[in-house]
């Protein structure tokens, strides 16, 4: 009888690698802070101002009418967030992020990449949520093995195109209201 263990191709995905524990962690504390920031907006929670002060900030910043878009940027955020904490839908909660965080940036622009109330966390995130497009969610995700995962070249350019998309579109509407 042989004992000697032989690994092929097929049985390399069924392990967990660093890669994917590396990858677990992104998703865990990036969409941690990400849905977090969102319940800021939404509920004030977390030492955030709530619905009503953040959507003054975004009245002043061009982003009328506030509340509307303040609810809007906070539900994106949380939505997105638990998304990507559970690797769900994926390419989805990558477009989320690479949406929101792109008028994050365009609001701070002026302070500089640097400066204070720079656009540095904005560009930090867009470029986290792109990664982990590019990368999938890893197998310690919902979306692993089922039905509906999308991943590769092809999702992962989709989900960073409908999100600048989406960011030109609500910038536009920005610009024109």
């Amino acid at each position: 009888m042989d004992t000697t263990y032989s690994e092929t191709a097929t049985d390399i995905p069924s392990r967990i690698r660093a890669a994917d524990v590396g990858l677990l962690l992104l998703r865990v504390v990036f969409g941690g802070l990400l849905a977090a920031a969102g319940l800021q907006k939404l509920f004030g929670w977390f030492g955030g101002s709530g619905l009503t002060d953040t959507g003054t900030v975004f009245e002043q910043i061009g982003y009328s009418p506030g509340v509307f878009f303040a609810a809007v940027a906070g539900s994106l955020e949380t939505v997105g967030g638990i998304l990507l904490m559970l690797g769900l839908f994926t390419p989805l909660a990558c477009s989320i992020v690479v949406g929101v965080m792109i008028n994050a940036a365009s609001a701070t622009w002026s302070g500089g990449l640097f400066g204070q109330g720079g656009y540095q966390m904005a560009l930090l995130y867009a470029t986290a949520g792109a990664v982990i497009a590019c990368t999938g969610a890893g197998v310690m995700a919902v979306d692993h093995g089922r039905p509906w995962q999308r991943a590769g070249a092809r999702w992962a350019a989709a989900s960073i195109v409908t999100g600048i998309a989406a960011a030109a579109a609500v910038l536009l509407l920005k610009a024109v209201v």
